[in-house]
């Protein structure tokens, strides 16, 4: 018996994770944060060295307290000593395939910049950059990334950081599927127009949040290849509202946040593919001609499956002058409606009926 327990005892300490092969303990350390990542160095001489490969970086200032805050200068120093020194301490011959930097506050754009160099001259593919700063431009090499796949990059300006930070006109992402961009300021090219995608041959999903149009009207949206598209516009400043002309003909699914300025068959713009549309419109931000715009989106949309709206958007709707009157011809090959009710109001009388005359046997949730 006491033969047995002993070995019992010795099963129930053995080191079994440092077992595990270099590609097994790489993959579980890729989920954790930058900082946990490194502290593991100290668990035993097998693991001292792990980390230098690791092809995920997760780099964020909320595991540094104190760096969150902005004011506290010696904090934000030691979380970009912390920063640069885990990129100079890599392996330099292993590739970074993810990098995600969350930081409250960057003052140096040669700081960013070589970071950015890094992570491309590495091969990275996926690269989400979350960043307070007060700088224009971010570096070229970004654009023209040959193995960029996925590409999330969002600038939170406030009073301090008040500086726009401008999309290129032209980009070289050969492999970019998904661009994600927030606060970014669009300007137009040498032909007058706004039109910053359609040299990404390969992109399928695209997000365009809280983003605005410097010297245009308009965000023309150009792309074979685009399935996804989601436009969020702030509510907070009500002059960086735009209109944007869509030639998309592999559009699948449109979601919109904001308000709708003008129609969305533009340009010989086609939305006859979009199969599943969400619509959240603010009632107290809509002007007088959102109502008929609104309606003329969904006459567009004549060929969708699903839609979600806000009661909201509803209640914008129901402005109409004598809309239950309307003949309504679109939507006959919905499926699926879903309305959202958000705080206070209330789904207008008549305004779902009136959605699904066509199509009386879709299904229907009411949700809070």
């Amino acid at each position: 018996m006491k033969r047995a327990r002993h070995k019992h005892n010795y099963c129930e300490n053995k080191d079994r994770l440092s077992d595990l092969p270099n590609c097994l303990l790489l993959h579980i350390l890729s989920f954790l944060n930058a900082k946990r990542v490194v502290q593991t160095c100290i668990l035993s001489k097998r693991w001292k060295n792990i980390w230098k490969s690791l092809h995920v970086l997760r780099l964020s200032s909320s595991n540094f307290k104190t760096a969150r805050d902005a004011s506290n200068v010696e904090a934000v120093q030691n979380f970009n000593k912390f920063m640069s020194k885990i990129l100079s301490l890599r392996d330099y011959s292993a590739s970074l395939h993810t990098l995600d930097i969350h930081r409250y506050a960057i003052r140096k754009p040669r700081q960013l910049k070589w970071i950015i160099k890094y992570a491309v001259s590495h091969d990275v593919q996926h690269l989400d950059i979350y960043l307070k700063c007060h700088f224009q431009q971010f570096p070229p090499c970004l654009f023209s990334s040959r193995t960029l796949t996925s590409l999330k990059i969002s600038v939170f300006r406030s009073r301090m950081f008040t500086m726009r930070a401008f999309f290129p006109n032209s980009l070289t992402l050969p492999a970019l599927t998904t661009l994600s961009l927030q606060s970014f300021t669009f300007r137009v090219g040498d032909d007058g127009r706004a039109e910053p995608f359609s040299a990404l041959n390969k992109l399928k999903s695209l997000i365009i949040d809280k983003c605005e149009v410097l010297d245009s009207q308009n965000l023309c949206i150009s792309s074979t290849t685009l399935v996804n598209l989601t436009i969020i516009m702030s509510y907070r400043e009500h002059k960086a509202y735009f209109g944007f002309e869509l030639s998309t003909p592999s559009l699948c699914t449109f979601n919109f946040s904001g308000l709708p300025l003008q129609e969305l068959c533009q340009n010989n713009g086609n939305v006859s593919t979009v199969k599943h549309v969400s619509i959240d419109v603010n009632y107290w931000l809509h002007t007088a001609d959102t109502p008929l715009v609104l309606l003329n989106w969904l006459v567009e949309l004549a060929n969708i499956e699903s839609l979600t709206v806000t009661s909201t958007t509803l209640k914008v709707l129901s402005l109409v002058p004598d809309l239950l009157k309307f003949e309504f011809s679109s939507l006959c090959n919905l499926k699926s409606l879903k309305v959202k009710r958000k705080y206070p109001s209330s789904v207008p009388d008549g305004l779902v009926d009136f959605l699904l005359q066509n199509t009386p046997l879709v299904e229907v949730d009411i949700v809070d």
